[in-house]
C-alpha cells in the first residue's frame, strides 16, 4: 500500500502539545495569502464604476469610530452629554429631571416657610393644584446628576454636604447646612442642657422636645426651581429620623 503520510494520530515527538508537536503559534499547514477583494470581481464587472467606488471605500464604509466617538459624548461621557444621555445617567444615579415645583407662596405658619407667609402677605388656598412639573435643562441636570452622585458616596458629614450645596449653587453666595436641636429653655439643675436657674425659666411642659434637626441655610434667595431641588429632588443627603429644614436670609 501506498505510503500518503505519517500515521494518524501523530505520535509524540520532540516537546508535545494539545495540537501535536508543532510549535504553539505557528500553523501546520502555513499561512493564508492576504484577503484580496478584487480577485472577488468577476471580469465583466471589473470596470464598473458603482462597485469598483464601493469596493475602494468599503473600509471607511464600515468604520464604526466616528459612531464610537459620538456615543462616548453623547451618551456615555457626563461632561458632554446631552438629552437622552443625562437622562440615562439620571437612572443611573437616581434622580429625576422632572421636579415637583410649588407655584406660588400661601399663606401660612412659620412651620411651612418657605412657601408660606404670614397675615397680611399671603392670600389664603385657593385650592387650585400647589405644584406642577419642571423639567431642568441640560446643564442644570447635569449639575444636579453630580451633587446626587456625590451625595450616594458622601460619609454625610457636614463639610461633605456643603460641598455637595456648593457645587450646586456656585458664585451665589454663602450656602450651608447646621446641625442643632429646637430643646428650649427650662427650669433645671447646671448638669443638664439648655436649663437655667430658679426664677429664670418655667418648669417643663412636657411639649416634644426636638433633638434631631438640620437646618439647610441660603443666603440669597432660591427660585422656585431651586427650591424644589433642595426640598423635592432627594440630592441633599438626610439622616433617616432627623427633621431637615430651610432658611432664606
Amino acid at each position: 500500500m501506498e505510503d500518503t503520510g505519517p500515521p494518524y494520530p501523530r505520535p509524540p515527538a520532540g516537546i508535545p502539545n494539545g495540537f501535536g508537536q508543532f510549535a504553539i503559534g505557528i500553523s501546520p499547514i502555513g499561512d493564508f495569502p492576504p484577503f484580496d477583494v478584487w480577485r472577488t470581481v468577476i471580469s465583466q464587472y471589473a470596470n464598473a464604476p458603482t462597485l469598483t467606488h464601493l469596493i475602494g471605500n468599503i473600509f471607511s464604509y464600515l468604520d464604526q469610530t466616528a459612531n464610537f466617538d459620538a456615543f462616548f459624548d453623547y451618551i456615555w461621557n457626563v461632561d458632554t452629554a446631552q438629552g437622552y444621555g443625562l437622562d440615562v445617567w439620571g437612572r443611573i444615579v437616581g434622580v429625576s429631571r422632572v421636579l415637583q415645583v410649588t407655584t406660588g407662596d400661601w399663606f401660612g405658619f412659620d412651620e411651612a416657610r418657605p412657601g408660606a407667609d404670614p397675615f397680611g402677605q399671603g392670600a389664603f388656598y385657593s385650592g387650585a393644584p400647589l405644584t406642577s412639573n419642571f423639567a431642568l435643562s441640560d446643564e442644570a441636570y447635569r449639575r444636579l446628576i453630580f451633587a446626587k452622585a456625590a451625595a450616594n458616596i458622601t460619609n454625610g458629614s457636614i463639610p461633605a454636604i456643603n460641598q455637595i450645596l456648593l457645587s450646586l449653587f456656585p458664585n451665589r453666595g454663602n450656602a450651608y447646612v447646621t446641625e442643632g436641636g429646637n430643646y428650649g429653655t427650662w427650669f433645671g439643675f447646671q448638669e443638664s442642657l439648655n436649663s437655667v436657674g430658679f426664677n429664670q425659666a418655667s418648669f417643663y411642659a412636657g411639649s416634644p422636645i426636638e433633638t434631631m434637626t438640620m437646618t439647610y441655610t441660603f443666603a440669597f434667595q432660591l427660585t422656585p426651581v431651586e427650591l424644589a431641588i433642595v426640598q423635592n429632588s432627594g440630592v441633599l443627603p438626610k439622616p433617616t429620623g432627623v427633621k431637615a429644614s430651610v432658611v432664606i436670609i
